[in-house]
């Protein structure tokens, strides 16, 4: 039986259609996924993403341990500042990618995808090098918001106080006030937009929920509820990868487009050997629709009659109004003319640089 959120009567109250992702039970949508997707770009919205896990690195020893489990350098981060990284394997490929936040110089919290959490913590559990570092999953008590859109910071200001409001991307502010409940806030996101992303413990998810929607209704913000179906059409819009469509076990980091992620040069780290002496055979591309038609995941690229990779993600883009995928091929193909196999039909591409779509406000 699939898993419930703390917000689960929330999405049943608001009519959410309710799918199984991840073990738990979210809604793919509520009045549309072309509505909500919108809704993110021209203004506001609020997602559950509390199926995502939290992991705590406390320790004298918790920067160095994390150093050597993952790719990026973590190194030097500020109180407060987060990273991107991937969590590789021993053969160079991805257990998963992660957000890296240090709240202070022996304690870090690491936010990992819901449905490698379990094989996350084992594999944390398996490789945490030996010292002065205690690993923590607290998954089960942490539940997630994510207000997206432009018009994210506009509904925040009517419920915190601007100087607890992270002010940069990739920032975040420890035990502050939201609606006057304590919380963990963000400024990070999935969707390509800027945003935030809201922590709490369970027992007052749905107070946090129903504050922001109130402060969205005051502020004169058309904020609506999402799902997974929106989350994932901005995401692929923004060029983002999805762990198991761009990211895997076998797929080796250095062939994803997430090279300002490794650091070869720093100490060692797992995998490290794998990925300096690896030679990149394939890549990451992003592929417009030139005919009608959507290239879902899993369809073969060709060249003229040789198949030189297969589709990761795709979709129809809304903001652009065409088709749009990734694409992992040969690297030697990917300025060539190339085309996807849809259910036996041969459907145009054109390829283009990642993302799709870039806001069009300067970044934070």
């Amino acid at each position: 039986m699939a898993k419930k959120t703390a917000l689960y009567d929330k999405h049943i109250a608001l009519g959410g259609k309710m799918v199984e992702f991840a073990g738990y039970a979210l809604p793919v949508q509520y009045v549309g996924i072309i509505e909500e997707h919108r809704a993110v770009r021209n203004a506001a919205g609020l997602f559950d993403v509390s199926h995502m896990g939290e992991f705590l690195f406390k320790g004298k020893d918790a920067e160095r341990a994390l150093n050597f489990l993952l790719t990026n350098d973590i190194r030097g981060m500020r109180d407060g500042q987060g990273r991107y990284s991937i969590m590789p394997n021993e053969s160079g490929g991805a257990v998963d990618d992660v957000i890296v936040g240090r709240e202070s110089a022996e304690k870090f919290w690491v936010v990992v995808n819901a449905a490698n959490r379990e094989k996350d913590a084992a594999w944390v559990r398996a490789h945490l090098p030996e010292g002065d570092v205690a690993f923590f999953d607290l998954s089960d008590d942490i539940a997630q918001l994510a207000l997206q859109g432009p018009q994210s910071e506009t509904v925040l200001r009517r419920v915190m106080k601007e100087k607890d409001i992270p002010a940069k991307y990739y920032t975040f502010a420890r035990d502050v006030q939201l609606g006057g409940h304590t919380v963990t806030v963000a400024r990070t996101g999935y969707t390509g937009e800027d945003g935030f992303e809201v922590y709490c413990l369970n027992a007052i998810a749905g107070k946090v929920y129903d504050i922001i929607e109130r402060a969205a209704r005051e502020a004169g913000v058309e904020m609506l509820p999402c799902g997974l179906g929106a989350r994932d059409t901005l995401r692929l819009e923004a060029g983002m990868p999805l762990y198991g469509h761009e990211l895997a076990e076998d797929i080796p980091v250095d062939e994803t487009g997430l090279g300002f992620a490794v650091k070869r040069g720093k100490e060692d780290f797992v995998g490290k050997a794998a990925i300096v002496a690896h030679t990149p055979e394939f890549c990451r591309v992003g592929a417009r629709v030139r005919d009608r038609g959507i290239v879902r995941e899993h369809c073969d690229i060709y060249c003229g009659n040789e198949l030189v990779g297969q589709s990761t993600s795709g979709t129809f883009s809304p903001t652009l109004g065409c088709g749009i995928a990734m694409l992992r091929v040969r690297r030697d193909f990917a300025d060539r003319s190339l085309e996807a196999d849809v259910r036996g039909r041969r459907v145009a591409l054109a390829t283009v640089p990642l993302p799709f779509y870039t806001r069009p406000d300067k970044e934070k």
